[in-house]
């Protein structure tokens, strides 16, 4: 289990590397956009299309390392204080309900990907198709589901301790 722990870690932290690549690229292309619009009067076609694009990706991909590293907004202050039984049965449901959603997630978004690809839907502006995008905010869930599993080894480990 400890080399899947941290397989998945791994994972989801080169994720993290992605999205704040991405980050980085959509304040650089604004800020360039914004420099040519004031000083040249000619800004970059499509650069909204492109800033939407990498902020799916920048979402999609730092969801995983958020989670991993319990980055985001949780009761835990509440559920620490319970004894450690019932802090593996809260934490237990909580991954299996987010596991559930993170596969709905993927799942749909697969299949969306598939309609988007085979009908040809591409942007407007620069005519960059749709599916690639939406093939990585599976991905991205796919990465959220293995570190939810993760999060659920160790809640049920919590039941077995007494």
């Amino acid at each position: 289990m400890f080399s899947f722990r941290k397989s998945s870690l791994l994972l989801a932290r080169r994720f993290d590397v992605i999205a704040a690549a991405a980050i980085f690229l959509m304040m650089a292309l604004t800020c360039v956009d914004v420099l040519l619009r004031y000083f040249f009067r000619k800004p970059i076609p499509g650069t909204y299309e492109i800033v939407s694009f990498l902020g799916a990706v920048a979402v999609s991909f730092a969801m995983a390392y958020t989670l991993a590293e319990k980055g985001h907004v949780a009761v835990s202050l509440v559920v620490q204080l319970f004894r450690k039984k019932l802090q593996g049965i809260v934490e237990s449901t909580i991954s299996v309900f987010g596991i559930m959603l993170f596969a709905l997630i993927t799942w749909q978004s697969v299949l969306y990907g598939i309609d988007c690809q085979r009908a040809g839907e591409v942007s407007l502006t620069l005519q960059l198709p749709f599916y690639p995008i939406i093939y990585g905010v599976a991905l991205g869930a796919g990465v959220v589901c293995l570190v939810l599993f993760v999060d659920l080894v160790d809640a049920i480990a919590k039941l077995r301790d007494r």
